[in-house]
């Protein structure tokens, strides 16, 4: 497997590699699924040699592939996978002694098991294993007729939840000296579903797990993918970014690492910074809200997800102790009959009463979808349809200026980034 994470400004692109390595190698089927034997080193250690004698700075190994717990097709024990991160872990440093960069060992790049991923801890040591990566497909098969249905649930996004919190009491435990990654999350599996996963409405579950792997502490988020199926972030015949392009942009310095790019993460790696702030609401689940440092600037960055289809959110953000930030939130239901109105109002501004003080204005993004229709493949940003300029180049991400006052308006099945510039929050500063 080969992981892509990119960075990308108006100037220059860089590329960062993490190459998967073949934990197979050598191996023999058992019994059923389980797979035993030797690992045979050699071929890795081959293609590691190779890419030093031309040069390629590979920023980071993974060892195998989704045989974790009881693996997809194939899975091994943890305890012979931890020994094999030690001699791995051993050719590593031989082969890069003298060299002012040694990649990081990754592993193992599989679902989530809490006993198998405590015993690989357990067995591999300390400081052998760099970074503990796992994958989430928490939406299910991309065939599923009721995916939008599970997307615009907040029940279904929350049960993942469990498997971040646990994964980090498991490093923190066995591991502390290891970093959790997300190595591959598409939401659906088996390429995503077509008219769903590369339209807008599928946003909503990419940026509140965004959010949800920052609070949990997860340091790179891996999404699948940059081109090819069904969620791919650009279109494979056009190449013209799909709606979750403009959700994601990639830098080292996010305090959430998101590989490959993405216009809703583009809009996340511009925006939230690096500290992850706690959010207190007493709103309906619905209203899903995370917060952050803003990036590059003071303030707070606040990202709202509004789930409903009938209800319109008006929310005061008020500053709390202990660096946490409380939502003070109204809803007002609206009809289906009012509903489209409600969207093109909003995204117009026609809602929105903008500031000429420059000292007491924050800034919004809002991100609708275009003519409300959530499986369109383009999004809208404060009114404008985000498409490519007619030189081919991504389109200006401007956002409203709005009177710091105010309270925020999100009306339903919409996103917003809400960055406000004068925000104390001591764990910013």
């Amino acid at each position: 497997m080969l992981l892509i994470r990119v960075s990308l400004d108006s100037k220059f692109c860089s590329v960062m590699l993490t190459f998967g390595l073949n934990a197979l190698y050598g191996r023999h089927k058992i019994k059923g699924s389980l797979w035993g034997g030797e690992w045979d080193s050699s071929n890795a250690q081959d293609f590691i040699k190779y890419s030093i004698s031309k040069g390629y700075q590979i920023d980071s190994w993974e060892y195998g592939n989704e045989l974790s717990g009881n693996g997809v097709g194939a899975h091994v024990h943890a305890d012979r996978y931890g020994k094999d991160l030690i001699h791995l872990k051993k050719i590593i440093k031989e082969l890069y002694r003298g060299s002012q960069f040694e990649p990081s060992l990754v592993a193992p790049g599989g679902f989530f098991n809490q006993q198998w991923f405590t015993k690989l801890l357990q067995v591999s040591g300390s400081n052998v294993l760099d970074a503990i990566s796992h994958h989430i497909y928490n939406l299910g098969a991309g065939s599923d007729p009721k995916l939008v249905s599970k997307i615009l649930d907040p029940n279904h996004l929350n049960k993942v939840a469990n498997t971040f919190i646990n994964l980090a009491r498991t490093v923190q435990t066995h591991g502390p000296w290891s970093s959790a990654w997300v190595g591959e999350s598409g939401g659906a599996y088996n390429s995503g579903s077509p008219h769903v996963s590369d339209t807008f409405v599928n946003s909503f579950w990419y940026l509140d797990q965004l959010g949800m792997a920052s609070k949990y502490h997860t340091k790179v988020y891996c999404r699948q993918t940059l081109i090819g199926g069904n969620y791919g972030l650009l279109n494979a015949t056009t190449f013209v970014p799909n709606p979750d392009y403009y959700r994601q942009e990639i830098d080292i310095s996010s305090s959430l690492l998101v590989c490959h790019f993405g216009f809703t993460a583009l809009l996340w790696h511009r925006l939230m910074g690096k500290v992850v702030l706690a959010v207190g609401s007493d709103a309906s689940p619905f209203l899903r809200s995370y917060a952050h440092c803003s990036k590059g600037r003071i303030g707070v960055t606040l990202l709202v997800i509004n789930l409903s289809d009938q209800t319109k959110f008006i929310t005061d953000v008020q500053n709390s102790m202990n660096n946490n930030i409380r939502l003070a939130t109204e809803q007002q239901n609206i009809s289906r009959k009012s509903f489209s109105r409600s969207l093109k109002n909003t995204a117009s501004g026609a809602e929105i009463k903008a500031s000429s003080d420059e000292y007491s204005y924050r800034e919004e993004y809002h991100l609708t979808p275009k003519n409300g229709y959530l499986q369109t493949r383009t999004m809208v940003l404060n009114g404008i349809p985000l498409e490519l300029t007619s030189t081919g180049n991504i389109p200006r991400l401007d956002p409203i200026r709005v009177n710091v006052k105010s309270p925020i308006s999100i009306t339903p099945l919409s996103i917003a980034f809400v960055v406000f510039p004068d925000f104390v929050a001591p764990a910013c500063r």
